[in-house]
């Protein structure tokens, strides 16, 4: 058996990834800071029958994310698809010329930084998978694709993420492991047509499946 780890596993768009494959035969590695609320949705996830388990980390802590996704690893079986989605912190939104060298610190560690840690722990499992099995899939909000100017730490910071990721697709895919963006205007919405976190997880499931695209977009800011 292998793992998908979600990186910004919560109750929403993580949840129903890892619903979506855990039906395919997934164990799911659920990866945030907060200890409590990943055992609480493991619970949840388990009497839905998905084997899952939570590992505390700050995607700001390069190391806690390496060392989160090694256990996952030891735990639950080889990582073969890593998600990287974790929503931004509120003071990473600033006004372009509000928005100072310092402010950028965070924003760059949180989309930058934790992406690379994760990047380097997974990919050599992967290799050991064989070709046309691992994926890294990355989630962000339309700021990674059209700037802000009141979003600015995330625009800058998701515009190099997206410019890593697309290095990675195409280095990474010459060994067969896929990296695909998934970008989501706006909010993500229960019960809407294109953004529901049920209608968002079955475009992942085929990124990961399909893997013939880079980027999917859905909606617009």
């Amino acid at each position: 058996m292998t793992t998908l780890a979600i990186i910004g596993a919560g109750k929403g768009l993580g949840a129903a990834v890892a619903r979506r494959f855990g039906r395919e035969g997934f164990s799911v590695a659920l990866i945030s800071r907060h200890q409590g609320r990943l055992d609480a949705l493991a619970s949840d996830l388990e009497s839905d029958g998905v084997q899952a388990k939570g590992f505390a980390a700050d995607v700001r802590d390069p190391d806690s994310i390496s060392r989160a996704l090694e256990q996952a690893t030891n735990e639950l079986g080889p990582v073969e698809v890593v998600q990287y989605s974790p929503l931004p912190q509120k003071d990473f939104m600033r006004p372009v010329l509000e928005t100072m060298p310092d402010d950028l610190k965070g924003p760059v560690e949180f989309s930058i930084y934790g992406p690379v840690a994760a990047v380097h722990a997974v990919v050599p499992g992967m290799r050991f998978l064989g070709e046309n099995k691992g994926s890294i899939l990355f989630v962000n909000g339309g700021s990674a694709v059209k700037p802000g100017r009141n979003v600015t730490g995330t625009s800058v910071a998701f515009a190099g993420q997206a410019a890593y990721a697309e290095l990675l697709h195409e280095v990474l895919g010459e060994e067969g492991i896929y990296v695909g963006q998934l970008i989501i205007g706006g909010a993500i919405v229960e019960g809407d047509d294109e953004k529901d976190p049920d209608v968002l997880a079955e475009k992942l499931w085929a990124l990961h499946t399909e893997r013939d695209t880079f980027r999917v977009q859905v909606s617009s800011d």
